[in-house]
Parts: C-alpha cells; sequence; structure tokens
C-alpha cells in the first residue's frame, strides 16, 4: 500500500491496514495519456481467502507488480507459488506473456535486510520477471 500511495501522490504514509483498495489514475507515458487501475491488495489477507476470489483478480489484471519487503523473508518465499499461479491461469488462456515484475521495498532499511538484492534478481530471472529494488520511503 505505501508504494502504490507512493506512486499515486508522492508521498509517503508509513502505516496502512490490511484492507484492500482500487485506485484509478492517469499518467502521460511517452506522450500517451494511460489511465491505471491498481487493485492493491495486501498478501496477509490473500493469503486468507478463496482461490475464486484470487483468480477474480488475475482475470481483471493485465500485469502484475508483486511487492516484498527485503526485511521479512516470508514475504519473498510466497512469490514462487504466487508467480505459478498468475502465469497458469493468464497465460494458459493464450500464448502472449503476462507482465510480473517483482519488486523489493525497503531498500532504505539495509541494516534489517534478510533478502539479498541478488536473490530478488535471481528469483526475477528464474521466473521470466522484471526485478527493482525501492524505498517507498525515500
Amino acid at each position: 500500500a505505501a508504494l502504490t500511495v507512493r506512486f499515486l501522490t508522492r508521498r509517503f504514509i508509513g502505516e496502512y491496514g490490511d484492507m484492500e483498495f482500487i485506485y484509478s489514475h492517469n499518467l502521460t507515458v511517452d506522450g500517451r495519456e494511460i489511465l491505471f487501475h491498481i487493485w492493491d491488495v495486501p498478501s496477509s489477507q490473500e493469503q486468507a481467502e478463496e482461490g475464486s476470489l484470487e483468480e477474480k483478480r488475475i482475470q481483471w489484471a493485465d500485469s502484475f507488480v508483486l511487492v516484498y519487503s527485503i526485511c521479512d523473508r516470508a514475504s519473498f518465499n510466497i512469490l514462487p507459488p504466487k508467480i505459478q499461479f498468475i502465469k497458469a491461469a493468464k497465460e494458459g488462456q493464450s500464448q502472449e506473456k503476462v507482465p510480473i515484475v517483482i519488486v523489493g521495498n525497503k531498500r532504505d532499511l539495509h541494516h534489517q535486510r534478510v533478502v539479498s538484492s541478488e536473490e530478488g534478481r535471481l528469483l526475477a530471472l528464474s521466473l521470466d520477471c522484471g526485478f527493482y529494488e525501492v524505498s517507498a520511503a525515500e
């Protein structure tokens, strides 16, 4: 949620509850106006739900940004099965590759890091995803 709000408003807010939100945002990219719809779902909520709702979200989306905390190994470890689930649901219907980006957040908290940049890059490479490390706070 902090990363989404930072993208939309350029402001950092550090504390969020486990709430799901859909945001809409216009952005100009390469001279073209693009309308983003962002369905922001905390992973703690996702894990507690049944698969049909998660499948609905996957069918709704055109691309995916999966965010983990570099300070939380569990948030990183849930990515491979989640990405495989997304790919099976989306790519099984067509031959088009689904755009997926893995983002390691909290780069500013390097002293608390438990997931290395290299691990993130290797995971993204092995699953054919993009990869970035960022800091919503900075």
